[in-house]
């Protein structure tokens, strides 16, 4: 009888530890974390209107192996360009065997591009790069439901400045995932 409580006590305090917390593999990965307020004028698309946000910041750099497609929520496009670039494929292939196998994450994809072209151009570009993550994401099994997208144009540069290098870093699509 001794034992029996003792096991009742030590498994109640690890549920307890436990309660309120993700897996551990959706610690690690930073899944469910974002912050922010939505860009005024911003137009998004699918679920939950005004609930856009900026994805949390995390290294890079610590990622390896398998995971590190995964780690990476940024993906890159060319000057006026919409699809996904060969070097980014894997990214968006690890987002998407994420989602298949976990049917109640949701992700929203927010489409950027660099301050060339007017304003209402680049909310159809970012639209149409997120469109293309989105496509991408279906195809490796990911639901149709777990996916929202937004465009922000240029109204949510990454980096500020009117070089190459500024224009690069502001093109692209962040995978932001719901909490």
């Amino acid at each position: 009888m001794r034992a029996m409580t003792w096991v009742l006590i030590v498994t109640a305090t690890v549920l307890a530890g436990c309660a309120g917390k993700g897996t551990k593999e959706q610690e690690e990965l930073g899944y469910g974390t974002y912050a922010g307020q939505p860009a005024p004028g911003a137009q998004a698309g699918g679920v939950g209107e005004g609930s856009t946000g900026q994805g949390a910041a995390f290294d890079d750099s610590a990622a390896a192996g398998p995971r590190a497609s995964v780690r990476n929520r940024t993906v890159y496009f060319d000057f006026d360009r919409d699809e996904v670039k060969a070097e980014f494929r894997e990214v968006v292939a690890a987002h998407g065997r994420y989602l298949a196998a976990n049917p109640a994450a949701r992700v929203r994809l927010e489409g950027h591009a660099d301050e060339r072209g007017s304003r209402e151009y680049n909310i159809g570009l970012g639209e149409r790069r997120a469109q293309a993550v989105r496509q991408a994401l279906l195809l490796q099994g990911a639901g149709a439901s777990q996916l929202a997208t937004v465009s922000y144009g240029e109204e949510r540069p990454a980096v500020t400045g009117s070089d190459e290098e500024s224009w690069a870093l502001n093109r692209r699509v962040e995978i932001v995932y719901a909490p």
